[in-house]
Parts: structure tokens; C-alpha cells; sequence
């Protein structure tokens, strides 16, 4: 009788063990969740942060961006300005003035500024030499005639100046290029059996 008491008691001690133990165990699995929690709000607040400056920063570019492109010939601009303000002292001394000469040359100057600012800012002029070989990159042929002195392909005349930014052609020269009457018939016979097809 009195062992079954003591393996009660011990039984009851046990539990009462493992009940501690139990509690234990939930306050720390608890307080690791707690923990868990706290650094996912953290993390979430950062994240949330971070987007709200790339979004401010996108902003920001975007604007800078716009007034760049706003604003990136005020330089050329200024520099332009002289020539405009020259050009209209021409017009005004042309009703004053009866020295043809004078203004002719002062008409030049203002285009050699002119043409001196665009250079600064890599605008180049290039006119074709005669008898240069026609290049469709540079030159767009307006005519074609026949030359007893240039060659076949060979640029005859310039009707108007060609023009580079950098490296790249913004304007090609407009030329009349020399042509055999040979290759001018096949030419347009050429031209006329693609008439003929399409009319068909």
C-alpha cells in the first residue's frame, strides 16, 4: 500500500516534470516566433523602404532626363545667338546702306561664325570634288548626264553641300552624276519593262 503510494507520488512528480518541461518548451518555441515575427516586419519595413527610394529615384531620373533633352541645345543656342544678332544688323544696313561690298562681306563673315559654331559642336560641311566617285552613303545623285572628261560613276556637278554630325552623314550632298549614253539607254529600257509589268 505504501509502495503504490510512493509510485503515485513519484508518477505525479514525473508529470508534473514533464508539464514544466512542456511549458518550457512553448515559451521558447514562442518566444523564437516572437523573434521570427519581429525580423519579418523588419525586413518587410526595409524592403518596403528600398522600393519607395528606387521609385523616388526613377522619378528623379526621369525628370532629369526630360530637362537634358529640354534643354541640351541651350549651348549651341548661345552660341548662335551672335550670328542671328549680326545677320539682322545685314537686313537693317541694307536699307541704309549703299555699300554692296561691305555687307557682302560681312554677310560671309557671319557664315564663317555660323558655320564655326556648328563645327565646335561636331557638325561638318563636306562638298564632293568633280570627278569624285559617287558613294550613295554620302551623295544622293538628283540627275545624270554624259562627260567627255569624267569618268563613268564620277560626280559632275554639286547642287547642294552635304552635311556630318560626328560620324554620322545627317545630310548627303545632292550631285549629278556622269553617265555613258550605253548605261543610260539600259537603264531606262530597264525602266520602262518595269512600267510595262506593273501596267499589266
Amino acid at each position: 500500500m505504501e509502495e503504490t503510494g510512493k509510485n503515485s507520488i513519484i508518477e505525479e512528480g514525473e508529470n508534473l516534470e514533464k508539464k514544466e518541461e512542456n511549458f518550457k518548451e512553448k515559451e521558447s518555441l514562442e518566444e523564437v516566433f516572437k523573434k521570427k515575427e519581429q525580423e519579418i516586419k523588419y525586413w518587410k519595413e526595409l524592403a518596403l523602404r528600398y522600393a519607395a527610394e528606387v521609385e523616388n529615384l526613377k522619378k528623379s531620373f526621369k525628370k532629369e532626363k526630360e530637362e537634358y533633352y529640354k534643354f541640351a541645345l541651350e549651348v549651341v543656342f548661345r552660341e548662335l545667338l551672335p550670328c542671328v544678332d549680326n545677320l539682322e544688323r545685314a537686313l537693317e544696313a541694307f536699307t541704309h546702306s549703299e555699300n554692296k561690298q561691305a555687307l557682302k562681306e560681312g554677310v560671309e563673315i557671319t557664315l564663317k561664325t555660323i558655320l564655326q559654331t556648328l563645327e565646335k559642336f561636331g557638325l561638318k560641311q563636306f562638298v564632293p570634288s568633280l570627278g569624285e566617285p559617287f558613294q550613295p552613303h554620302l551623295h544622293e545623285a538628283l540627275s545624270t548626264e554624259e562627260h567627255p572628261e569624267i569618268p563613268n560613276g564620277g560626280i559632275i556637278k554639286v547642287y547642294q553641300k552635304g552635311y556630318k554630325l560626328h560620324d554620322r552623314i545627317i545630310r548627303p550632298a545632292l550631285v549629278c552624276v556622269c553617265m555613258s549614253k550605253k548605261e543610260k539607254t539600259e537603264i531606262e529600257e530597264k525602266e520602262e519593262e518595269e512600267n510595262i509589268i506593273e501596267n499589266e
